[in-house]
């Protein structure tokens, strides 16, 4: 199933968030129990020949890959798609004007302006015929406009009406520098979390899915609870961190240290 069948359900998925280009890494967290993996091309060190190596692993483990753009990289977001990704994240949709622009590189005439050449997509997933696959594609493909700023949330409305755009992705962390004109980043901050909450309810209101990074564990169900579906999470570092800490307690409470 595809990750927009999957959220239309109603499931609520995990996705692993990658940062380190290496397409063997990749197929490591492609391997664990996570519903999709997330490569990152904004703060990670994903880059294009990155992506396209490392989307093979997550589409050979039957899982949606999704790619995070750096900042105003909407033509990466039609070589993502054109590389095989299912989803693409845009950092800073601050502006309808943004929006549109997103949209226009994610999806095929007459909604938007992607050229056709899925020369790595097609193949990879190997269903049907090129035309099934055009007449699939917009249907398929999810755009995310992250919502991180004062600006964002000011255009959410015209950014939720923006034909092509399919969610909004929040980032927490961002979010609570500008929600704090730059005093602090915490993405649990509470005084924030009300117009957190208003952005995934607007969100599924206008019939468009809402996902969120989750960086504090203990914070997944309340944000579910506000209407969020797709929580991303576990960075390569943050993994080997629980995981090392984890076996070293563990090893120390069988020695007795």
């Amino acid at each position: 199933m595809s990750l927009k069948t999957r959220l239309e359900a109603g499931e609520t998925l995990c996705t692993a968030w990658s940062g380190v280009p290496d397409a063997l890494t990749v197929e490591i967290l492609a391997a664990q129990g996570f519903d999709a993996v997330t490569l990152d091309m904004q703060h990670g060190g994903h880059n294009e020949d990155s992506v396209l190596r490392g989307l093979a692993p997550v589409l050979a483990a039957g899982k949606p890959a999704l790619v995070r753009i750096p900042v105003g990289r909407f033509d990466m977001a039609s070589r993502a798609l054109d590389f095989g990704a299912e989803a693409v994240i845009a950092p800073m949709v601050n502006s309808v004007a943004d929006a549109k622009a997103f949209a226009a590189s994610m999806k095929y005439p007459p909604l938007g302006e992607r050229s056709w050449g899925p020369t790595f997509a097609f193949p990879r997933h190997g269903k049907g015929s090129q035309a099934d696959w055009l007449a699939a594609s917009n249907g398929r493909t999810m755009a995310f406009a992250m919502v991180e700023t004062r600006a964002a949330l000011d255009a959410l409305d015209g950014i939720l009406e923006t034909p092509g755009i399919d969610g909004i992705f929040l980032g927490p962390s961002d979010f609570s520098i500008a929600w704090t004109d730059g005093r602090t980043v915490d993405s649990t901050l509470e005084e924030m979390m009300e117009t957190v909450a208003w952005v995934a309810a607007r969100s599924r209101e206008a019939g468009k899915h809402a996902a969120i990074y989750v960086i504090d564990p203990a914070i997944a169900g309340r944000v579910v609870k506000m209407g969020y579906q797709l929580l991303a999470m576990g960075s390569e570092h943050s993994l080997l961190a629980l995981g090392a800490r984890t076996l070293l307690a563990d090893v120390k409470k069988s020695i007795g240290n």
